[in-house]
């Protein structure tokens, strides 16, 4: 029997195509293997996102083939598809395939091998085929909808993909294109298949997926409402911006037994004069109303932001301006990410650049801050009694997810293997997983 590996970078959406990528191996009788394990085949399936993500996927494929020279390797994803030519120059590399090329991976390899995927060892080529397509057909998705291929508990369910926003700083919408979504039906559809493999969560995903969007006409909203109907224990909105929040979202939330109380709305600054050179669609104050708001009518919510450091312009006035705005608000934690120069981006020509000490020292401030708001939401959940989904062993414990992301543990039995229970928050400690106590 061949075997394949997979290994993903990136965001959720991500990981629920590297599950689709992964059934139509095991379809096909294909064994799949843990990312380090030795394969015939290795598909990696990139994110473009920073400059760091180039480099990490250049290293992840030498690692390969280091350890197994005669892997045929196939590239995927964003990296792939804006950059094919840089991958396929690698050493070793057979195939590099674009956004669109990924839902159709067996053919690819097949074609490529020259007979069918049992000759993928073949290697008829000295430099990889490359197969990227524009986005022509801004109609298609692919369609994604389980986490196998990484052995979660919890399901990514993609609703949408591609993006019509405009960050200044964003290679997203060149690598997937524009925004498109599924339809409700189909998507419901999808969820009853997750629900039927018998995962207890949901974690809609997508690139926008708050501007989910048919004819024309969002209907997000009515997407969760179709959501909330079905037989499942838990439903997770991943990242949502914070201009598509809207007061019927949160009360359809307030008011489900389905959707957790964790929110992700992307920030990227606390700085005004910043948001309009990143081209985001919103000021701080939106932000800080849209907050408070979610705090007042879920007050054990649990709010994360995404934050940017050291954009251009982002002078130590306006640093100081977004940290001490960040600092007062009462958000949970902190995704910071170091700006990274992308080609084909509008940033590119703003001027004032910030030099990479001052971007060291700001991401490492912000992460400190994360840090400390964390502990705190933990420390103010010490003592609660809240439902836990538990997935993960760890060293003769199992942990898991409150419904509003307190990360715990507990002495591990199968009994507990993807099953939720009710249990009492001890007293945490920093950002460690919490110690509970089960009810029942």
């Amino acid at each position: 029997m061949r075997s394949v590996s997979i290994h993903t970078l990136g965001c959720k959406l991500n990981y629920s195509e590297s599950s689709f990528i992964a059934k139509q191996f095991t379809d096909k009788g294909i064994e799949l293997r843990q990312f380090g394990e030795k394969s015939d085949i290795f598909v990696l399936n990139t994110c473009t996102v920073t400059s760091h993500a180039d480099r990490e996927c250049r290293q992840i494929i030498r690692r390969v083939l280091k350890d197994k020279p005669d892997t045929f390797v196939v590239v995927t994803g964003c990296y792939a598809q804006l950059q094919p030519g840089e991958i396929a120059d690698m050493e070793g590399v057979d195939l590099v395939l674009g956004s669109n090329e990924k839902y159709r991976i067996i053919d690819y390899i097949s074609n490529s091998a020259g007979e069918d995927i049992s000759c993928v060892d073949a290697r008829p080529k000295s430099k990889a085929e490359i197969f990227v397509s524009p986005f022509d057909d801004k109609s298609y998705i692919g369609e994604a909808y389980s986490s196998d291929v990484d052995s979660r508990t919890r399901a990514f369910l993609k609703i949408q993909d591609g993006c019509d926003y405009q960050c200044s700083y964003c290679t997203i919408p060149l690598a997937r294109g524009n925004s498109r979504s599924l339809s409700i039906e189909k998507v419901v559809e999808n969820a009853n298949k997750i629900i039927d493999a018998g995962y207890k969560e949901i974690i809609l995903t997508g690139v926008n997926i708050g501007d989910f969007k048919i004819d024309g006409r969002n209907q997000f909203f009515e997407l969760l409402q179709a959501l909330d109907k079905l037989n499942i224990s838990r439903i997770r909105i991943s990242s949502i911006e914070p201009n598509l929040l809207t007061d019927d979202i949160l009360m359809l939330i307030e008011n489900s037994g389905r959707f957790v109380h964790h929110f992700h709305i992307p920030l990227q600054s606390g700085d005004n004069d910043v948001l309009k050179l990143m081209r985001r669609r919103y000021m701080r104050e939106l932000y800080e109303s849209l907050v408070y708001k979610i705090k007042s009518k879920l007050p054990d919510s649990c709010i994360g932001a995404d934050v940017i450091v050291g954009f251009p312009g982002e002078s130590n006035d306006r640093f100081e301006n977004a940290y001490g705005f960040i600092k007062s608000l009462p958000v949970d934690y902190l995704h910071v990410f170091s700006y990274s120069e992308r080609p084909l981006t509008h940033s590119v020509d703003i001027p004032d650049k910030v030099n990479g000490n001052d971007i060291k020292n700001r991401s490492r401030i912000l992460r400190n801050l994360s840090v400390s708001k964390r502990a705190g939401f933990y420390a103010r959940n010490e003592g609660k009694v809240q439902e836990v989904l538990f997935e993960t062993q760890e060293k003769g414990m199992i942990e898991g997810w409150t419904r509003n992301y307190v990360r715990v543990k507990t002495d591990y039995s199968k009994d507990k293997e993807n099953n939720i229970f009710l249990v009492k928050i001890k007293k945490s400690e920093g950002i460690r997983p919490v110690e509970c106590e089960i009810i029942k």
